[in-house]
């Protein structure tokens, strides 16, 4: 059976037992859903448990799905097995049950979780860059500087190849890959 466009509801009955409670943690009084009857033009009546539908008694509660069906989460347990032949989908649901004032709800409490998949992503995203510019910084405070680098030679450009000669006798020894640097660059010099 589907109600979704039946003009005439009148066989429809939908009872919903609510419950009030001070819980001293919070300080406040807390309504919620307990159960939710469902019986059409007399027949036997179907009931489900309610699970997780509460708010403040100074709120309402407010949720995009309130089902039996486990896409949206099934708030809404079968509490028989007639029950679990049936399934129960409210959408866009809103209740308040205490503390009424004007005939309009108080502000909702929201059924959405707090680790919906957006805000998962969201945090494993950041999380990783965090871990990024930890290691950067890492890199870069552990940097050396260059007055710390190890001394090199004065590097000499003879202005002769007299001079040239007089420089690979001396360094021939310990640095014989810039003396030969400097040979190649002092005969392109010369040829031009």
């Amino acid at each position: 059976m589907r109600f979704g466009d039946v003009e005439d509801l009148r066989g429809l009955s939908i009872r919903f037992q609510l419950s009030n409670t001070f819980y001293e943690s919070s300080g406040q009084w807390w309504f919620s859903v307990d159960q939710v009857s469902v019986s059409y033009n007399t027949s036997e009546e179907v009931v489900f448990n309610a699970t997780d539908v509460y708010a403040p008694a100074s709120s309402s509660y407010r949720c995009l799905h309130v089902s039996s069906l486990q896409r949206y989460s099934g708030l809404l347990l079968p509490s028989t097995e007639h029950a679990q032949r049936w399934a129960i989908t409210f959408i866009d649901f809103q209740i308040q049950a205490f503390n009424i004032s004007g005939g309009r709800f108080s502000p909702a409490s929201d059924c959405t979780t707090v680790l919906t998949p957006a805000i998962l992503m969201g945090l494993i995203t950041s999380l990783i860059l965090l871990l990024v510019l930890a290691y950067a910084l890492h890199m870069v405070v552990h940097l050396k500087h260059i007055e710390h680098d190890d001394q090199k030679p004065d590097i000499y450009f003879p202005q002769s190849p007299e001079q040239l000669d007089h420089c690979c006798e001396e360094t021939v020894m310990t640095h014989g890959v810039m003396c030969f640097l400097l040979r190649i660059s002092f005969l392109r010099k010369s040829f031009y």
